[in-house]
């Protein structure tokens, strides 16, 4: 037995006892809504949740075992998950962009045998190679794989399910693994407590209560889709999950599912503003939005469409360790540390800066596993972030005299486009396998949305002509929709410092030249990726 007063309860942090707890207390009301029309129950999910368990358990998933999801938001996705956590597995979803390197890397770092994937993305899998995985079940589809068996959606979903979760799994347990956009290196694999994710959401999220109806658009293989969905497991609310953000639809989908808490972010702010003024405004449900990051556009949100907004600051590896009140005056705040969470700002070598002063944030908590318990196999890096008892976000911060806390720069080296965090080190290696190219370097400018655009300076190899148009061709077929450069500037060398590192922010300093090849001042427009 537990004596310790902090640690939460498994009916109120970990997915399976959650489910039985609200399927008994609530069982006709409703918990999960999707895109499409479809809707579960607390009484439906739990009956659903256990035939995939039954399912994954036939296909041999035991508790502890990594198991990948490739879906885009869907019911299939939110089964696999909470399935997967049903018998103490970890769920483990992928980013539906990857293709080649990227999706390789993953996918042998994962350890996982068993892959649950869209059948839109399946061949992409006979472009790598896939570790140890062996099974794949196909959804929404058929798909035949040259080196893997596949399954029908079937396999997932037997008629029986399951009567109760075979193994006892604790708070401590590893719920999921959240890869990170690789922002010194290559992806890690952030492994997560069930009491981590619960601490991302009801413990920081005390602005949230099971009155709310929470709309997700954000995606499940980020912490920004998985936060608000154990959100809803705790506080036994209700949530609607969308494909993904829609300007032209948000305020119909708002209405038409009585929606009143979301979360805008980056581009999504100014992408609302910009629509069109009209008498319906504020005639809608939406009463609450967690708002990243806070500026002008964020205060103008609240007030033309009359909502409550508020900041916060998280990752991946954390639990929103800041919140704001609403309205903060502060430009650039993400607020004040919540209780029970302690944080600094230091210098290199973990000594706190003064007020005014920009460090790197670091932070620990009061309730043990709140945090990350690692990347996976990865210790080097997790000594390195671990270092002196405190976690190190690699993100620089500051502070003034009343407490309040703002984000400055990434002191990683990372991009952030259209909310997602675009590794420097990953873009970079893709470019230079061009033939042409000698060297490159990926930088953030800025972009007329908000947030970044992705801009690489390549110098070619000596006595070759560097086209930015054919590199740029060269690149789509094998990168993410969303790291694919905007800008492409080529020099005969980059600048270096005495030890021969590029001087980055040289480059950052120089902007948008004159000779610099934007991509949409020649007509070409990146989308994402149809699945489905």
């Amino acid at each position: 037995m537990v004596f310790d007063p902090r640690m939460p309860a498994r009916e109120v942090c970990v997915t399976g006892y959650e489910l039985e707890r609200w399927a008994q207390e609530k069982p006709d009301e409703i918990a999960f809504m999707f895109y499409g029309g479809d809707q579960w129950t607390w009484a439906q999910t739990l009956d659903l949740v256990r035939r995939a368990a039954r399912g994954f358990q036939e296909m041999g998933v035991k508790k502890g075992e990594h198991v990948l999801s490739w879906q885009p938001n869907n019911k299939e996705a939110v089964l696999t998950w909470f399935g997967l956590n049903y018998l103490g597995a970890v769920y483990v979803p992928v980013n539906t962009a990857y293709k080649g390197n990227l999706l390789e890397h993953v996918v042998q770092l994962s350890d996982a045998t068993l892959m649950v994937c869209h059948a839109d993305l399946c061949s992409r899998l006979d472009d790598i190679e896939t570790g140890q995985l062996k099974d794949v079940i196909i959804t929404h589809g058929e798909a035949t794989l040259a080196k893997l068996a596949t399954h029908p959606s079937e396999a997932m979903l037997p008629g029986q399910g399951l009567d109760t979760m075979p193994d006892v799994v604790e708070p401590w347990d590893t719920q999921y693994i959240i890869f990170t956009s690789g922002t010194t290196g290559p992806s890690k694999a952030v492994l997560s407590s069930y009491i981590q994710g619960y601490a991302m959401g009801p413990i920081a999220g005390t602005y949230i209560d099971s009155n709310d109806r929470i709309l997700i658009n954000l995606p499940m293989f980020h912490v920004g889709g998985t936060c608000y969905m154990n959100v809803t497991l705790s506080n036994g609310g209700s949530c609607f999950l969308d494909t993904h953000f829609k300007t032209n639809e948000f305020w119909q989908t708002v209405r038409e599912n009585d929606i009143n808490l979301t979360c805008l972010l980056g581009a999504m702010i100014p992408f609302l503003l910009k629509l069109p003024p009209s008498n319906r405004d504020t005639d809608h449900s939406l009463r609450k939005a967690v708002c990243i990051p806070w500026n002008e556009d964020t205060l103008a949100i609240g007030k033309r469409y009359n909502i409550d907004v508020r900041t916060t600051f998280n990752m991946t590896e954390i639990s929103t360790p800041m919140l704001s009140d609403l309205f903060p005056p502060e430009p650039g705040t993400c607020g004040k540390p919540r209780e029970g969470v302690e944080v600094r700002v230091v210098d290199e070598n973990d000594c706190e800066v003064a007020p005014g002063e920009v460090g790197e944030l670091i932070l620990r908590t009061d309730l043990p596993w709140a945090l990350n318990h690692g990347y996976h196999k990865n210790p080097e890096a997790t000594a390195r972030a671990w270092r002196n008892g405190w976690f190190h976000t690699g993100d620089g911060f500051r502070y003034d005299e009343n407490g309040y806390y703002f984000f400055v720069d990434r002191i990683k080296d990372a991009i952030r486009r259209r909310g997602e965090n675009i590794s420097s080190f990953e873009v970079e290696s893709e470019v230079t396998a061009f033939a042409a190219v000698h060297e490159a370097a990926a930088i953030p400018v800025p972009s007329e949305l908000g947030e970044d655009e992705v801009m690489i300076v390549v110098a070619p190899v000596p006595g070759k002509t560097l086209d930015p148009l054919e590199l740029f061709h060269f690149l789509e077929p094998r990168m993410a929709h969303f790291m694919l450069p905007r800008f492409i500037r080529v020099m005969d060398d980059l600048p270096k410092t005495p030890t021969q590192k590029v001087q980055k922010n040289l480059l950052k300093g120089d902007g948008i030249t004159s000779d610099t090849w934007d991509r949409e001042v020649v007509g070409i427009k990146v989308k994402r990726d149809k699945i489905g």
